[in-house]
């Protein structure tokens, strides 16, 4: 399960590869997610939702323990390894989630993935506007990083206020009218 973090799930495949029932792993998971070690982002659904991923991704709320679970020997291996960005995707969420959770609130939280592929990592719902987040580890976010937001936008035809790409800048600046680049120490 650990190796799936800010993956879709897929219980089917999980229950495979874990060699148990998918019931089994229905009710594993459904343990995870009630003591609070696993978060269940939910896709975010509109009219056009024969054209949009319907499962929702997991993620890890301890990225300590998921890197412990993945048997990541350490932080520098892990930073340069194949699980990097989706370990900074979910420690960006986790952060996000717990932030919500403490404050005593149901997080409003969502992502977006069409069929074809273009990704809202994370939507925050306010009211009827959407907040868009994307999610990169990079320390120099650009422009191009917003071109799935920018896609998925115009399909869902929704409200959408202001966005950012969470990325390892040192510094706030702007990439689109709507959208900044943000440092991850500001959800710290």
């Amino acid at each position: 399960t650990a190796a799936r973090t800010g993956q879709i799930l897929n219980v089917s495949d999980m229950a495979r590869d874990a060699g148990v029932s998918v019931h089994s792993a229905k009710s594993w998971l459904s343990i995870l997610e009630a003591s609070g070690l696993v978060y269940l982002l939910k896709p975010f659904f509109a009219n056009i939702s024969k054209r949009l991923v319907k499962a929702p991704k997991l993620y890890f709320l301890d990225t300590g323990l998921a890197a412990y679970l993945t048997r990541w020997p350490s932080a520098t291996t892990l930073q340069h390894g194949s699980m990097a960005g989706a370990m900074f995707e979910t420690y960006v969420v986790s952060e996000i989630v717990k932030s919500y959770l403490l404050r005593g609130f149901e997080p409003p939280l969502y992502y977006v993935r069409t069929q074809d592929g273009a990704e809202i990592d994370l939507l925050i719902q306010s009211g009827d506007t959407l907040h868009p987040l994307e999610i990169k580890m990079t320390a120099t976010p650009s422009h191009d990083d917003v071109h799935s937001i920018l896609l998925v936008e115009k399909q869902l035809k929704r409200s959408f206020g202001q966005g950012a790409v969470i990325s390892l800048t040192q510094t706030i600046y702007p990439l689109t009218p709507t959208m900044n680049a943000l440092p991850v120490s500001i959800i710290e």
